[in-house]
């Protein structure tokens, strides 16, 4: 399936190089552009598009307005912002919008395709110090607030696979997972592959000690 974008961004230069990526991306159009909130509403609202890729930054409409007020009318769209803005405030007002993911403009270009690629699936995706902030923030939550940086690995997981490892390192089994999450065996045993290919884990236990370390599991 191929997923089809809009992307908004004030900064012409930006915006055409974002562009040029993502329609050279495999699986991806880019069927729309704007410099704004307002015009990026104009062109959402007139356009066939799976996933919306807006900077926060944007003159009269900013892109977590306008993402608040184009999910109110197109729950079916996904909301990725990319933005220079690493602070938690920025991140707290894009997730409270309903965006579906936060990239760093500074990321790899590879991950900003699959940031488009995961959230039009319906992944969150957090990068890199974002999401080990709330990688921390979650084990502080649980009492583990003297836990320090996630172990390799765990500070790039999407929200979905954090879920399936939270569960992993409460000891659950596939089947378990999958009801839990309300999703297919497969995708979970998917989800669990992917988690040990991006830990370095040579096997479940331990995986599960390595989210444990990082305080997930422990007190469930």
């Amino acid at each position: 399936m191929t997923v089809r974008v809009v992307i908004a961004d004030d900064h012409p230069v930006f915006l055409d190089g974002l562009r040029l990526l993502l329609d050279t991306a495999p699986g991806i159009e880019v069927v729309g552009t704007a410099a704004d909130g307002a015009q990026l509403l104009e062109v959402a609202g007139r356009t066939a598009v799976d996933v919306v890729v807006a900077d926060l930054d944007m003159p009269g409409l900013d892109g977590a307005a306008a993402a608040r007020a184009l999910l109110a009318n197109r729950s079916d769209v996904a909301v990725l912002v990319l933005t220079m803005h690493d602070d938690d405030t920025s991140v707290r007002r894009a997730l409270a919008a309903g965006a579906r993911g936060y990239v760093l403009k500074g990321a790899a270009p590879g991950s900003i395709v699959r940031a488009v690629h995961a959230v039009a699936e319906g992944d969150t995706v957090l990068n890199g110090d974002v999401g080990a902030r709330v990688l921390r923030a979650a084990a502080d939550a649980r009492g583990g607030a003297g836990t320090t940086a996630p172990p390799p690995g765990l500070a790039s997981l999407t929200v979905r696979e954090a879920e399936v490892l939270e569960l992993v390192a409460q000891g659950l089994g596939n089947h378990a997972i999958a009801g839990r999450l309300h999703l297919s065996v497969k995708t979970v045993q998917n989800r669990v592959s992917d988690l040990l290919a991006k830990t370095g884990a040579a096997s479940r236990a331990e995986l599960v000690a390595r989210a444990r370390d990082a305080g997930m599991g422990g007190r469930a």
